[in-house]
């Protein structure tokens, strides 16, 4: 079946620095394995819309925006922390990755597309409501999770994070929010150094040790993470879809794979269908190996698609 890309090439002016891993070939690795995969078929592309601020407000403070906007700067590199920087053409690459999950949920709740996949940058778990960390500016996962409860009316929504980092930002923005299911694994001792310390009942958060594997993963999705979620019975799936856990990633020591990716989407849209008629949005987070990103992103629609 036909599921959306939705993209931007604003996506590509963000740049960090010579030699930073959040880089813009990472979309352009994804897109010309997609291509040979013969995969263009089975997509609509979409050009990801700029985020309205009042999109924003439903996540961050107004001052929390504002001081992004006036971080942005006319030339050269701006460093908001050691890890995170702004150049020219950031901020709008920011405002076309949060527009593109609104935009993905718009499609997949009018029932134009079961599914969507967001190839943006820059990422936005890391993101706060009120502070810019770990490559990320506005919390894209988030604001689209939010326009499916605000303006979808849904009731329930789950996030999946399987990025090799914990997704400290969406903890932050959904801590105690009955309406929201998070479920997530991250290698643990690793950077944020975050979410073990007495998670809200609505997260569920799973640390692994370096050097876990596949059959490690699949274990913990299927003995905690699906029975939460099919009790849970979200209306609307979001995935905060990281790839730097595979094994080629350098960024980090898990040992991930293509086809773990594409089983745990497989299972996933198990879950959609179960209690949320298919509906499920997917945003790029992580990934920074070139190769071993592109492989596990065409591996991932592959199973969204269901090819």
């Amino acid at each position: 079946m036909t599921i959306a890309f939705i993209t931007h090439r604003d996506c590509l002016l963000h740049d960090m620095g010579a030699h930073h891993p959040e880089c813009p070939e990472r979309l352009s690795a994804i897109q010309d394995r997609l291509i040979a995969a013969g995969l263009d078929i089975y997509l609509s592309f979409h050009d990801a819309p700029l985020a309205e601020r009042e999109q924003l407000l439903r996540v961050h403070p107004a001052s929390y925006i504002d001081y992004i906007e006036q971080s942005a700067p006319q030339h050269g590199i701006h460093h908001l922390d050691p890890d995170t920087a702004m150049s020219p053409g950031t901020l709008k690459a920011a405002l076309r990755a949060a527009g593109a999950g609104v935009l993905a949920t718009d499609l997949v709740m009018r029932r134009e597309v079961p599914a969507a996949f967001c190839a943006v940058r820059p990422p936005g778990h890391h993101a706060e409501r009120a502070r810019a960390m770990g490559f990320c500016f506005f919390n894209n996962i988030a604001i689209a999770a939010r326009h499916a409860t605000d303006v979808w009316g849904l009731k329930r929504v789950a996030i999946i994070d399987f990025d090799v980092h914990h997704g400290n930002g969406t903890e932050d923005i959904f801590s105690h929010d009955e309406r929201v299911l998070m479920v997530s694994i991250f290698q643990h001792p690793f950077y944020p150094y975050s979410g073990t310390d007495n998670p809200a009942p609505n997260m569920l958060n799973v640390p692994v040790k370096a050097g876990t594997r596949g059959d490690g993963f699949r274990a913990i999705v299927t003995e905690q993470w699906l029975p939460r979620l099919f009790e849970f019975a979200p209306e609307m799936i979001f995935i905060s879809a990281g790839f730097d856990a595979h094994y080629e990633d350098d960024m980090a020591s898990l040992g991930l794979v293509e086809s773990d990716y594409a089983w745990v989407t497989e299972r996933l849209c198990e879950v959609a269908k179960h209690s949320a008629q298919g509906r499920i949005v997917s945003m790029l987070e992580g990934g920074y190996a070139l190769s071993a990103l592109a492989r596990s992103v065409t591996a991932h629609i592959k199973a969204l698609a269901e090819l």
